[in-house]
């Protein structure tokens, strides 16, 4: 059997990625993130069916967007931005058993802090579930669901930041697959318990609840022989005194706001649209999770793909490389985020009617959704840049920055909402989210630009007038194709399914071909 571990020394043996394996990494990446995001469009429509956007929902919403933001800041977010730079530095300067006492100490450390939180989670899940939900105080019977779901999927905080720390030291060894592929099983669990479980239940909406624990013990189990095979499985040792943990917690602790602004902007749309009507936060749910497809499959495996590469770009003093990885990413982004921003924002309708409008979701619910999923989609753009520009920032191992540019998003966030909530009511804080992220990604792309770090690389006119020419052809073809919208409500589930492939395979086709016929080619998206 192939020993995958790193030999002692790793300073050859470590991963490089090459010119053209970062776009096939990247390709990975976004597959398997593909896969997850339809699989977990799949299990949204199993959830419209079963409770959509009753109290039942926006319950479990609240409940399951606890520990999500919290996985996000811990996981995904600083923790992710903090531990890949610093164990990046290990592999390039120190040996095999460096990099392991530092996963054993970061997996002690971290897990450590982790189950602490998550006890106090579920011993008081009713005092988080009032703090996060505020609104819900005046219904009882809704904050009471509230406080049972939270404790079943807080926990889910403990395993899944595991999970993501396992995956962490995988993608920084250059295996992205396993990662990348895990959170499908997240998807499985929670279709597979709501069509067998829910039925068994008395109040059905529970078999969620369950089916987020189960899924977070099954992808951290998932991962660990891939570890394994590594010679990377940690020995959770407790030591906050441990050089490596000392710097990773340093770098942490500011990036715990400044790398989550726009899960922090998300949250409080939650708590300002539990005074709304019911089903305010289902609306913003279903919209948020259609423009976390896009974000998911090329933003966040563009950014996977770019940070381990800048750490050691950072660390081996490569400017010049450095610029030129974050100039592809720029790139990337655009020909990626601007065509599917366009397509969310003309198709919303039909959209949400395709994918959620059966059994309990109604034909006000797709209304209410798809003005929520318009003013998100205007924003996807600025949030897939903040993916590739605050790596920027960490992988050289500064976390001031972001923080204060977090500052002025987050208070730019806040006083939009109390401004756009009046005439726009949930579409107004989606609105509000969009609008912080642009400035949130302006004033990083400002700060490395004023730092020297990042310079535009020639050929950026000519691109912008390629997307201005493809994506113009693909909206005017887009709207020529489709139906009203009132159709889609009364056709089939075939129909719309039938009639929404044939407006995306148009729509990207004459997207490609436009870029292509305006001299775009392969070759100029590889790094």
């Amino acid at each position: 059997m192939q020993d995958d571990s790193p030999k002692a020394g790793t300073n050859k043996n470590t991963p490089i990625l090459k010119k053209d394996s970062k776009l096939k990494s990247t390709g990975v990446v976004g597959g398997c993130t593909m896969l997850s995001r339809i699989l977990g469009l799949v299990r949204d429509i199993v959830i419209a069916h079963f409770v959509g956007a009753s109290a039942s929902a926006d319950a479990f919403f609240v409940a399951f967007k606890i520990p999500n933001f919290l996985r996000r800041l811990f996981a995904e977010g600083a923790f992710a931005q903090a531990f890949v730079p610093v164990l990046s530095e290990y592999q390039q300067k120190r040996d095999h058993g460096a990099v392991k006492l530092l996963v054993d100490h970061v997996a002690g450390t971290l897990g450590s802090t982790l189950i602490l939180l998550t006890v106090m989670g579920v011993i008081a899940a009713p005092v988080i579930a009032m703090l996060f939900a505020p609104g819900f105080v005046q219904f009882d019977d809704k904050m009471a669901l509230t406080s049972d779901l939270l404790r079943l999927t807080f926990p889910y905080l403990l395993l899944i930041s595991l999970t993501a720390f396992a995956g962490s030291v995988l993608n920084s060894y250059g295996r992205f697959a396993v990662p990348a592929f895990t959170p499908i099983l997240l998807n499985v669990s929670l279709i597979s318990c709501a069509v067998f479980m829910a039925p068994l239940l008395e109040n059905p909406v529970m078999a969620l609840g369950w089916g987020v624990l189960i899924a977070g013990s099954v992808q951290l189990l998932f991962q660990l022989p891939f570890l394994a095979r590594l010679h990377l499985l940690p020995r959770p040792r407790v030591d906050r005194k441990h050089e490596g943990v000392r710097q990773i917690i340093k770098l942490m602790i500011p990036a715990l706001f400044g790398v989550s602004v726009s899960q922090i902007n998300l949250l409080l749309d939650t708590v300002l649209a539990s005074f709304l009507q019911t089903g305010s936060v289902s609306w913003l749910y279903y919209s948020d999770r259609l423009v976390e497809l896009p974000l998911g499959i090329f933003g966040i495996a563009i950014a996977t793909v770019i940070l381990p590469s800048l750490s050691r770009q950072h660390v081996s003093a490569s400017a010049e490389q450095f610029r030129a990885t974050l100039d592809w990413a720029l790139r990337l982004v655009c020909l990626l985020a601007l065509p599917a921003a366009l397509a969310l924002f003309v198709l919303a309708e039909p959209l949400i009617t395709t994918l959620f409008q059966y059994g309990a979701m109604t034909a006000q619910d797709v209304e209410m959704a798809a003005m929520s999923l318009r003013a998100y989609s205007v924003g996807l753009l600025a949030f897939m840049l903040i993916k590739v520009l605050a790596p920027g920032y960490y992988s050289r191992q500064d976390t001031k920055t972001p923080v204060k540019i977090g500052i002025w998003a987050m208070v730019a966030n806040m006083v939009m909402n109390l401004i756009l909530i009046w005439p726009l009511q949930h579409a107004g804080l989606a609105l509000a989210t969009s609008l912080s992220a642009f400035l949130n990604a302006g004033l990083l792309f400002v700060g490395l630009y004023r730092l020297g770090v990042y310079r535009p690389l020639p050929g950026w006119g000519l691109m912008a007038l390629r997307l201005v020419l493809a994506n113009a052809a693909m909206v005017l073809l887009i709207l020529w194709l489709g139906a009203g919208s009132e159709n889609w409500a009364e056709w089939t589930v075939w129909q719309r399914a039938w009639q929404l492939a044939i407006l995306c395979v148009a729509g990207g086709s004459v997207y490609f071909v436009m870029l292509v016929l305006s001299g775009l080619r392969l070759r100029h998206l590889r790094h």
